[in-house]
């Protein structure tokens, strides 16, 4: 049976020169960057290239990047390292948005066990976040704003600089998760105001594990992970060499290839949608925002069929699509984006998350279409 991926946003096929870059470290001897000898400056040499490579592409500089584990440490810690130190100036106040991934909302609802004060912003029923919201929400207690570049469910991009000024002006450090957002959306940190960013090598075609959290000079952030001087104090333990030199080659092929990718997302996403309104008689809704979303997510409810439903016949049929959002003991958890968003009972009920990439074609996706027409004739009767 053919196998249809459509699931990107989750994570991506690596590249094969990822893999080639990485099985060269892994096989070229031990190194640990922290050792003085020829193997330990090895391994150090490995990971100030990679370093110098990734912070070129996001306009940083090499000593503002922290490689990490992947998005969610990321996350957690620009959010608790950056919570902590702002709130050792008096300021206790988190505001991030109902529509963040859970790295960002689980993170900062932790934090209310320490004494923080969470302020939850609603967005519209695009999944965007309005700057007057913000606005509304800020206090002189306010340390630490976390929104997230572009979601993951439904592609929605925010308006990151105008939300960035305003927190700036008010003392506040702004956290930008942008894990989704890398390689689709041109970043230049330094020319933004942000003063943490999060991401993550899979989203691009690298490796799993692996990520960085850009923090820029002279923002406070507390480590949360104790143990050696690694990364400039700011993060211990033994860095994942391979993997970092995995992420800088991904972060390679994803500058070469940036502006082509872009047109070729929205190529078939504009494809995909056309072939969904023939396969369903125009029977979907499309979630998000009309123009200001990624090109390459696209979240559509089925209104006749159950998300669970439909997804377990795509999968039958080798289509691997997502319901935007995780499965809990064996039962769908329904999309807190779009609960967030405030759609209706059947389109909450109903949506499907696809999400292209490398690899995906235009016939690829005109083969599936069909297979879809096939389940939905068979799901309605």
């Amino acid at each position: 049976m053919t196998q249809y991926y459509f699931d990107h946003a989750a994570t991506t096929p690596m590249r094969q020169e990822v893999a080639a870059a990485m099985l060269a470290v892994m096989t070229g001897g031990p190194g640990n960057p922290s050792s003085m000898h020829r193997y330990g400056r090895s391994a150090r040499g490995h990971m100030n290239r990679a370093r110098d490579t990734i912070a070129s592409f996001i306009g940083a500089k090499p000593t503002e990047l922290l490689f990490t584990s992947g998005g969610t440490e990321s996350d957690n810690l620009a959010i608790i390292g950056g919570a902590r130190a702002m709130k050792a100036k008096g300021k206790n106040h988190i505001i991030t948005s109902a529509a963040e991934h859970h790295a960002v909302l689980h993170t900062c609802q932790s934090l209310e066990s320490e004494g923080f004060e969470l302020t939850v912003l609603p967005v519209d029923s695009s999944g965007q976040l309005s700057v007057d919201v913000v606005r509304d929400a800020m206090t002189d207690r306010t340390g630490l704003v976390s929104v997230m570049y572009a979601n993951n469910e439904v592609g929605t991009v925010q308006p990151i600089v105008e939300i960035g000024e305003l927190v700036q002006q008010h003392g506040a450090l702004v956290h930008v998760d942008a894990v989704q957002a890398l390689g689709s959306i041109p970043i230049h940190v330094q020319s933004m105001p942000v003063d943490l960013m999060s991401f993550s090598a899979h989203k691009i075609n690298g490796p799993q594990g692996v990520g960085a959290l850009y923090i820029a000079s002279g923002s406070s952030v507390i480590p949360i992970v104790h143990g050696g001087s690694q990364e400039r104090k700011r993060r211990a333990g033994t860095e994942n060499v391979a993997g970092v030199v995995g992420f800088a080659a991904a972060v390679e092929a994803a500058a070469k290839e940036m502006s082509s990718h872009a047109d070729r997302m929205e190529q078939l996403r504009q494809h995909w949608i056309s072939l969904m309104n023939t396969v369903t008689d125009s029977r979907i809704v499309l979630n998000g925002h009309k123009t200001e979303r990624l090109a390459h997510i696209v979240n559509l409810s089925f209104l006749d069929i159950d998300t669970e439903t439909m997804l377990m016949n795509l999968d039958m049929a080798g289509i691997a699509a997502s319901g935007g959002s995780a499965c809990t003991s064996g039962s769908l958890e329904r999309s807190h984006v779009l609960m967030a968003m405030g759609v209706e009972q059947e389109r909450l009920m109903t949506a499907v998350r696809f999400s292209f990439g490398m690899g995906n074609t235009l016939e690829e996706l005109s083969e599936a279409a069909q297979l879809i027409e096939t389940i939905v004739r068979r799901v309605r009767k």
